[in-house]
């Protein structure tokens, strides 16, 4: 019989296959959870004419499922209703993922998180193998072991201290994989900083309380039983190896299931309790989005205002390269999760924004790579936050820029409707005067790009890492296309001619077209 493994994750899934009466399982590049993740695995499935599936069930130190095995076997379900004709099978797994990484390392070569996520699956179907092999029965290890029993007394003794050295060798080995596997956050595969992944539970701060006489025991404990470390004791040991010495404060403390026990106790140690917050700017959140997110932390519409007024135009001056006098911060403020003292003022919050942002474009000589493309700075930042809110996944970042690259050298409009949005968002947020979808498609306003040739007056929202590259390197293999849209199904589609483009609206955008800006 042949099966496919799937290691199942949020963002990808690992994938392996193997033939039951050979036993060896063979990983295959991992699929990305994009929407399309069922018709991929289908795919696979009809090409290897296999429709056995083995799915890796997380379970935490102690046995139980956890909120990741409940995604598994919502995911099951969904593979089945894709593919009724699958038979789907569980396989118990902990910490594969930890388990995968290694054999990559211990291979010495480069390697992906894709190819991580496979390598477990391939993990999960080899135990899943392992676990259902029968026991030999053919005639050649019947008489091995006759003549295992007619060894001679020196060769049993020899035999005998090897396999003790060997138990004694794989019980250290035993324990420490599973201190390394338990020294590692409770999920893994999670990047809070993503917007992906950000609205998952485990992202989500849990409070926890460190009283004044508290031991490392009685937070160990604690820390366990609120489902933030995999396990206590191995918390306290890798403390006492590590920190041992340097104490744990009394306070408050906002943690999540992403977080290390290295991470936890950096914090813990520190202080950062009830006098820090956490605040997080997801890429594509313009400055409405972020004017809102202080707002909820407790700063006043004043200090607000009035910070966001004030002139930054010292230290990180180089970073607004080209933009316009009186232009605001859109465009600057880097998406990522910060921690404050509460104690700090607006203007800091926004200095640590800029400076992250400086930090960004400076490692990725983003200055240098627009120029190339003929932007200065503040264009390329602009072009960038158009093609983060115009693609639908990261895919397709480096795509939808080339698209525009096109259109602008061929002086057509850019024909965005997310500049079209920001700009009646500007000025009438409340949709009370730019009421009909032709009112707010005509808007007067140097940010609307169906009306006006060239680049927006500026950026339209805070665009993250990945949308600035690939404004900064678009997609050369694009460069006769003018015209995408994202269709029903979340894919985008690509034309070269307005004729082709009327065509993809109507055979993929029935329903998404006609949506009220």
């Amino acid at each position: 019989m042949k099966l496919i493994a799937l290691d199942v994750g949020t963002k990808r899934i690992g994938v392996a296959k193997a033939d039951s009466a050979v036993r060896i399982a063979v990983p295959f590049p991992a699929v990305e959870v994009d929407g399309n993740e069922f018709k991929k695995i289908a795919s696979l499935a009809r090409a290897w004419d296999i429709n056995s599936f083995v799915l890796g069930l997380p379970r935490n130190s102690q046995g139980e499922e956890t909120e990741q095995s409940r995604y598994v076997r919502s995911f099951a379900k969904d593979l089945k209703r894709a593919l009724p004709e699958a038979k789907i099978a569980f396989q118990d797994e902990s910490l594969t993922s930890v388990e995968a990484e290694k054999r990559l390392k211990g291979r010495k070569k480069g390697y992906k998180k894709g190819d991580i996520d496979s390598e477990a699956a391939t993990i999960i179907l080899q135990d899943f193998l392992e676990r259902h092999a029968g026991k030999p029965t053919t005639k050649a290890s019947s008489a091995k072991k006759r003549q295992s029993v007619k060894a001679n007394k020196p060769h049993r003794i020899f035999t005998t201290l090897f396999i003790v050295i060997l138990l004694l060798g794989a019980a250290a080995g035993g324990l420490y994989y599973f201190y390394q596997q338990n020294i590692q956050a409770v999920f893994t595969d999670l990047n809070c900083n993503d917007p992906e992944d950000a609205t998952s539970s485990a992202c989500k701060s849990i409070l926890f309380s460190v009283d004044s006489g508290a031991s490392v025991n009685d937070v160990a404990i604690g820390l366990e039983n609120a489902g933030l470390i995999r396990n206590a004791l191995v918390f306290q040991v890798y403390y006492r190896l590590n920190y041992n010495g340097q104490m744990i404060k009394t306070g408050d403390y906002d943690l999540n299931q992403v977080m290390t026990p290295a991470d936890i106790i950096e914090r813990l140690i520190r202080g950062e309790g009830g006098n820090v917050f956490s605040f997080t700017v997801l890429p594509g959140e313009n400055i409405f989005d972020i004017k809102k997110k202080l707002s909820s932390v407790g700063y006043s519409d004043e200090e607000i205002e009035k910070a966001f007024k004030a002139d930054y135009n010292g230290k990180y001056s180089w970073i607004f390269e080209g933009r316009p006098e009186g232009a605001g911060l859109e465009g600057y403020l880097y998406g990522d999760t910060y921690e404050f003292f509460v104690t700090d003022d607006v203007e800091t919050v926004i200095e640590r924004m800029l400076t992250e942002m400086a930090s960004v474009l400076e490692e990725n000589k983003v200055q240098e790579k627009f120029a190339e493309q003929g932007l200065n700075l503040y264009q390329g930042i602009t072009l960038a936050s158009v093609v983060q809110k115009e693609a639908n996944n990261k895919v397709d970042y480096a795509k939808v820029a080339q698209v525009f690259y096109n259109r602008l050298h061929e002086n057509m409009t850019l024909g965005s409707d997310v500049t079209t949005i920001y700009a009646v968002d500007l000025v009438d947020p409340d949709r009370t005067t730019y009421v009909t979808e032709a009112d707010k498609l005509a808007i007067d306003s140097p940010y609307n790009t169906r009306l006006h040739p060239g680049l927006p007056y500026g950026p339209i929202s805070n665009p993250g890492i990945d949308a600035i590259l690939a404004t900064a390197t678009p997609d050369s293999s694009m460069s006769n296309y003018l015209f995408f849209l994202t269709g029903d199904d979340g894919l985008m589609y690509y034309s070269t001619t307005d004729e082709e483009h009327e065509r993809n609206i109507i055979e993929h955008c029935a329903e998404l077209c006609n949506v009220a800006l």
